[in-house]
Parts: structure tokens; sequence; C-alpha cells
């Protein structure tokens, strides 16, 4: 591998590095390694003793993340939470024998309270609230699953121009409700791709549409790709990676977990081979091979006929500023993503700096 692109990859890292720490939970994890350093200092810590398995915990998790997102930028309070399964030692030492087990450790102190409340947001916050001195409100936390009902169904779930996910669920139902934090983040990972929706409807409530789809058990997953609107039954994983392989192999999308842009989105294997012909060639011939990629662009469909654009003005610069323009325009488009910019700007100049580092 080439110094560039060694560099390239290197900043890649990087940058997705820097994704991830941005996109972090709202809930503090705490270890072996970190948990003195967190809890018992300059502020009261209310910390979640969990097990990865357990139901009960599962339950909790949305309940518990809407209360880290509502504490967050309240400077007297840590919430926070341990892996109880990586992290024995450490529940040991507290007592911790049972998941989830809830505990208090006020400001300056190790010395734990137990918590015995009931396990919703408001209740933990009131709990918080009176332990801690603070006043905080439960935040309302925005969905980016969509939610069906008999007059929107047909509508957003047939569109042609859709792939659409739908979970039948019931709100009684244990195993919906340990679906429910894990369906949320790859509802928000797909967020910014205007063909793929990720939905929901209350099948107790609306018996006729769970009848007409064969539901018979919650949840049920059903898929609706643009080709077959009569619908798949979903037997992937219920991980939150399972759902996301599948919707990018069967959308064409490029997500990760995060909703970040990989590596491989915007790149377009026809266009790719022109690209590498276009790159070792002379300048007379690079002329020629130009014409090809407007040729092979013009044939792009949906999503590639965008990507196909970028590759050749991709092209074009290249002829008209010369070899290192690829190398010096990547390089101004990762300090443009090391900035606070917004998700859709970041799309934006990941396609471009994954296009154009098939000319560097």
């Amino acid at each position: 591998m080439s110094r560039p692109r060694i560099a390239i990859a290197l900043v890649t890292l990087a940058l997705l590095f820097f994704f991830a720490s941005a996109l972090a939970d709202d809930v503090v994890v705490l270890t072996e390694e970190n948990f003195e350093k967190e809890v018992g200092q300059d502020r009261g810590a209310l910390v979640e003793f969990y097990a990865p398995w357990c139901g009960h915990c599962k339950k909790l998790a949305p309940e518990y993340e809407k209360l880290g997102a509502s504490f967050k930028k309240a400077k007297a309070v840590l919430i926070g939470k341990v892996d109880c399964d990586e992290h024995k030692s450490l529940c040991s030492k507290y007592g911790v024998s049972g998941y989830p087990t809830i505990q208090w450790f006020p400001k300056g102190s190790l010395e734990p309270k137990k918590y015995e409340g009931a396990r919703s947001a408001e209740a933990l916050a009131e709990f918080v609230n009176s332990e801690g001195g603070t006043n905080v409100k439960i935040a309302a936390v925005p969905s980016n699953v969509v939610v069906l009902t008999p007059e929107n169904f047909d509508e957003i779930v047939l569109d042609e121009k859709k792939d659409v996910l739908v979970e039948f669920y019931a709100p009684w139902c244990g195993h919906c409700k340990s679906l429910a934090p894990t369906y949320e983040k790859v509802a928000t990972a797909f967020k910014l791709e205007d063909h793929v929706v990720i939905a929901n409807v209350d099948a107790d409530k609306y018996k006729d549409l769970a009848e007409k789809y064969g539901v018979s058990g919650y949840p049920t997953l059903k898929f609706f790709p643009k080709g077959n609107k009569a619908g798949e039954d979903y037997d992937g994983g219920r991980d939150l990676d399972d759902f996301v392989t599948f919707i990018n192999e069967r959308t064409g999308t490029s997500r990760d977990a995060k909703g970040q842009l990989t590596s491989q989105a915007g790149i377009v294997e026809s266009l790719d081979i022109l690209v590498k012909q276009f790159v070792s060639a002379s300048d007379e011939e690079k002329k020629s091979i130009y014409t090809q990629l407007e040729d092979e662009a013009q044939k792009l469909t949906g999503p590639s006929a965008r990507y196909g654009k970028i590759y050749l003005k991709a092209a074009k610069s290249c002829l008209e500023k010369g070899a290192d323009y690829a190398k010096n325009e990547i390089e101004r488009l990762e300090r443009m993503l090391a900035k606070a910019i917004n998700a859709a700007k970041a799309d934006e100049f990941i396609l471009k700096k994954n296009i154009l580092s098939t000319y560097a």
C-alpha cells in the first residue's frame, strides 16, 4: 500500500473513532478501571448493575437511556451502568446478586444506597432529584420509528419507492419491550436514507392489519422491499448488527450501527474499473476514458446516479488540476469531517472522500 493510502486509512480510522465517541450513549459506561474516577467524586451517581442477557435489564434499557439523556447536562449527577458479566469483581464488591440492581452513590462516597422504586424514567428521575438536589424533568426523546395505523399503512408500506421494515407488536408483550431500544437504534442508523423506512404497528390495537398479514405472535417482523409489497418474513437475528447487515444487503445502503456511512458508500463497481484505467493512463488516454465514464454514469439509476455525478466531477477535476488533486481534496474533506458538522453534511463529505480515494 502506498504512503498516501496508508495515511488515508489511518485518518479514516481516527474519524470513525471520533464519530463513535460523538454518538456514544448518554449513560456513562463504568468499568473496573474508571469506576472510582467517576463515582464517589464531586457529584452523586446513580449506577445500574446489569447483565446483557437479563430480560428485566433489556426492559429497563429504554427508560434508563431516557434518564441518561435527561440528566446529561446536570453537572451534579452522573447516570452510569456496569456490565456485571464483564466486571464481576466490581459487582461483587457492591453486593450485587441479581439484575438489574440500581444503587445511588452520594457525592464523595462509595457507600451506596439501593434503589427500590419503580423502574420508569419518571420514577428514577424523582429519586435522583431527591437524592442529588437537582430538578431535572424527563426529556421527550423523539423517535425515528414511523408509527403505522390503518390510515397510513398502505401509503407508507406499499410505496414502490420505499424499502420498509415493519414490526407488528403488542404493548403488553415482553419480547417487544426488549426489542424496542434496539429497533429505535436501527431506525436512527437509517434515518438519512430516504428510501428506507423502519416502522411499527400496534397489532393488538389494529387486529385487522395483523390478520391481513398473517401475524399470530409478537413481535413479528416483515420486510416490504420495493419489488415485493406482499411482504416477506424477517427471520434474521435481532441484534443491532443483524438488522444493519440485513438492511444494507437488501436495500443497497452502506451504514454501520452508528448510522455512519462505511468506506464502501458511493462506490460503483463499473465506474471503479474505469477509474483504475484512468489513473494509470496518459493525459491523452484520460480524455478517452473520461468519455467512457460519462457513458457508464448515464446508465445509473436511483442513488447510484448521484454517485456517478461525483465520479465524473472528480475525473474532470483531475484532468484540470493534475494528479495531486484527489489527494489534496481528500485531506481537505478530512479536515472538514473533523469539525462539528451535521449528519447530512458528514454524509456528503464521506461520499466524496470515498469516491476520491479511488483516484488517489
